[in-house]
């Protein structure tokens, strides 16, 4: 009796918690001080979920290197932050395009014009003369100062530039040298002493990542290659804004559907899946966040599909019970049996389906990479809460004595 009440105490505590999470993640909650936001506000959300421009840039240099493809995508991705816009997504497109994707600007114009610019580093002194270019910079790097303790950008000139640093540092003692990537100032720190030895420090980065997309500014300088826009779409606010409810509602609906289908035909098992679907939706959703996934519409329709693979291993499971309880064994033994003999088939057909998501992920561009990364996360996670979730919440629900007969798996004994 004593085992039989620590049982039903874990399965109610277990399911409280579980819709406890849902409840919090879907319409968020105010804790004391902390506000958790709802998924809907925290997730961010792709172009065509909330409008916005999407520019093709193609590279016209010939036999283009894949490091150079690279830079240029860095660097583009850096000068669009710049501008203020978040949530951008720059991707590489076969070996001579960049698609830049960026949620809730409409200036298309303005857009292709910074990311067409030339790129070209100076050092500027406080009259507007040109110290330093790009070219005198050997090499930049994001680095914690010893004794603030705060992220700094370390920069190493060559020869030419260290004779050119120290020059204009002595002339300029106590006035400020400006740091410009085209016509945008980057940084614009004060001259405390001559700096001879051809090494320097810019101070003023709010944390350690900002550091580093400096140094990466500065060691990237121009664009190795020339680019132009291909091609141009907006995506307009209202297309966007009725995307991702109606989205959201048809998910809704067919999570409902599929509840209602397993508690109609598993009965009781259906409803311990249900409450392990509930789980793993909220699950795949907190991950999202998490991991920072932009979520467009095929990403979204990625989730839907990993929602029904997840039920897929829950009906293979009950069908491999409801098997064993027809041969005349017990309801605990053929939860055990149900989940070993089920086990292989789950397995071997997810593994089959994280190989294509890998293989779409890495070929692939665009929707496909959101897509594919959605699938995958899915999986895995659907993986989880129907071995290891679902298993648990079933054997917790039979020494609870909730799951006793075989009338409750929907099985008649004669």
């Amino acid at each position: 009796m004593k085992s039989k009440g620590k049982s039903r105490f874990i399965f109610i505590f277990c399911t409280v918690i579980i819709f406890a999470l849902a409840f919090i993640g879907f319409r968020g909650a105010k804790i004391g001080g902390w506000e958790v936001k709802p998924f809907e506000d925290a997730i961010t959300k792709g172009l065509d979920l909330q409008g916005g421009v999407s520019v093709l840039l193609g590279i016209t240099d010939k036999d283009v290197s894949q490091d150079d493809l690279e830079k240029t995508k860095n660097l583009i991705e850096l000068r669009v932050n710049k501008i203020g816009v978040a949530e951008t997504v720059v991707t590489t497109e076969g070996s001579d395009r960049i698609r830049v994707d960026i949620p809730g600007e409409f200036n298309s114009q303005k857009i292709v014009d910074t990311l067409s610019k030339t790129g070209n580093l100076t050092f500027k002194s406080p009259n507007g003369d040109v110290i330093l270019t790009g070219k005198d910079i050997k090499e930049a790097s994001a680095v914690i100062d010893n004794q603030s303790n705060k992220p700094v950008v370390s920069l190493k000139l060559n020869e030419e530039g260290t004779k050119k640093f120290a020059e204009a540092t002595k002339k300029y003692m106590g006035q400020s040298i400006s740091i410009y990537m085209d016509d945008e100032m980057l940084t614009n720190p004060v001259v405390q002493s001559q700096i001879t030895n051809g090494e320097a420090v810019i101070t003023g980065s709010k944390d350690i990542e900002e550091a580093k997309n400096l140094s990466s500014l500065i060691n990237s300088g121009a664009l190795p290659v020339t680019i132009k826009a291909l091609s141009t779409e907006t995506v307009g606010a209202q297309l966007g804004a009725s995307a991702l409810p109606n989205a959201m509602k048809a998910g809704a609906i067919g999570v409902c559907l599929i509840f209602v289908f397993m508690i109609l035909y598993y009965r009781g098992p259906g409803v311990i899946a249900s409450i392990a679907l509930t789980l793993y939706v909220v699950l795949v959703l907190l991950i999202y966040v998490e991991i920072g996934a932009t979520l467009t519409l095929p990403g979204i329709a990625g989730f839907l599909l990993t929602i029904g693979m997840a039920v897929d291993a829950n009906v293979l499971i009950f069908e491999r019970i409801r098997e064993e309880l027809k041969k005349g064994v017990s309801v605990k033994a053929a939860i055990k049996r149900g989940f070993e003999n089920a086990m292989s088939s789950i397995v071997d057909s997810n593994i089959t389906t994280i190989i294509a998501a890998l293989v779409l992920y890495f070929f692939g561009s665009g929707a496909v990479k959101g897509f594919a990364i959605t699938l995958l996360i899915g999986i895995v996670v659907s993986l989880f809460t129907a071995l290891v979730v679902t298993k648990f919440l079933m054997n917790s629900a039979v020494n609870a004595g909730f799951l006793t007969k075989p009338s409750q798996f929907r099985v008649k004994r004669g």
